[in-house]
């Protein structure tokens, strides 16, 4: 079971996990525009590579609690709050599944009109131009309507560009001892032999030959940093305290469980289990008893109001 008690004093709660190919050796790593796959070396030389960066797994760690075929989060957070975008009789999208949660333009309306929920969202933070900002109402704000807001993070640059709350739960992937696997193929056209006068490749006409790099490496890990400190300060009481810390270790153990085909060519695989580094003996609960938990965490919650009631904020999109 989860002991909190354990946790009360340590200011991180750091932990990893060995990562292996789920077939063969090569996997396909993150790629950036302009920059490709992002390699580097340590000072000792070895070489390495970015796997998944933090801003990826952030999004991947909102995932992993939602329910595709349900079009709702999985079924241990339900009553959890988040804002629901609708665009006449169909739903557009959610604060869980925008990569910048509440501070969506589907969410929030364009930075110069706020639609309802912009103004309503304001109007509970209570910014003012002409005064400092109360750090508390925002904290309760996001906790309200939207609490992975504060697991993730967000920067609510549409209201004012201080309103920011960094990660309480960062990750990233990344591989040492990396090597270039290098490979290709060719795109047969069957109707086609060679290129249309005047066609491009882009345009997909003709056979078209292609290089393409894949890499292995001696070894690969997750990492995970929970900011516990940053939860404590946060001064919204033992039960939402809990909830976020067991909110943010169920993602953690659903990605490695469930979430770890990160491309085509990169499906991965746990090799050994989630070792916690930080505070020194804690032991992660299963994704399985964390799900047991945490229905009674979110009833309590709501049972202090600090939820929106109802839990899921409807907003209207309009072009």
């Amino acid at each position: 079971m989860l002991n909190f008690d354990s946790l009360k004093t340590a200011p991180r709660l750091l932990a990893q996990a060995e990562l292996e190919p789920v077939q063969g050796t090569r996997f396909q790593p993150t790629g950036f525009p302009n920059l490709g796959a992002a390699v580097y070396t340590l000072p000792d030389g070895t070489d390495m590579l970015l796997v998944e960066s933090a801003q990826s797994m952030a999004n991947r760690l909102e995932t992993v609690c939602w329910d595709e075929a349900r079009n709702d989060v999985v079924l241990c957070l339900k009553d959890m709050p988040y804002v629901r975008v609708v665009k006449g009789n169909n739903v557009l999208t959610n604060s869980l599944l925008e990569a910048h949660r509440l501070n969506s333009p589907y969410i929030l309306g364009p930075k110069s009109s706020f639609n309802d929920f912009g103004e309503q969202l304001r109007k509970a933070i209570d910014y003012r131009d002409d005064q400092p900002f109360s750090l508390d109402n925002l904290v309760r704000t996001l906790l309200k309507f939207d609490p992975c807001s504060l697991i993730h993070g967000v920067f609510l640059e549409k209201i004012a560009g201080v309103l920011r709350i960094q990660r309480s739960l960062s990750g990233f992937i990344e591989a040492a001892g990396a090597r270039v696997a290098a490979s290709g193929g060719v795109k047969r056209d069957r109707v086609m032999q060679s290129k249309a006068a005047g066609a491009k490749a882009e345009e997909g006409t003709g056979n078209i030959i292609f290089a393409r790099d894949e890499y292995v490496a001696e070894h690969i890990a997750a990492y995970f940093n929970l900011d516990l400190m940053q939860i404590r300060a946060f001064g919204l009481g033992d039960v939402a305290e809990r909830f976020l810390i067991a909110l943010a270790l169920l993602k953690i153990q659903r990605f490695l469980d469930t979430g770890l085909r990160l491309r085509t060519a990169c499906d991965l695989q746990v090799k050994g289990g989630l070792t916690v580094k930080r505070p020194e003996g804690f032991e992660v609960p299963s994704a399985a008893e964390l799900e047991k938990v945490l229905p009674e965490l979110i009833k309590g919650v709501a049972k202090e109001n600090l939820f929106a009631n109802p839990p899921i904020t409807q907003v209207n999109y309009k072009d």
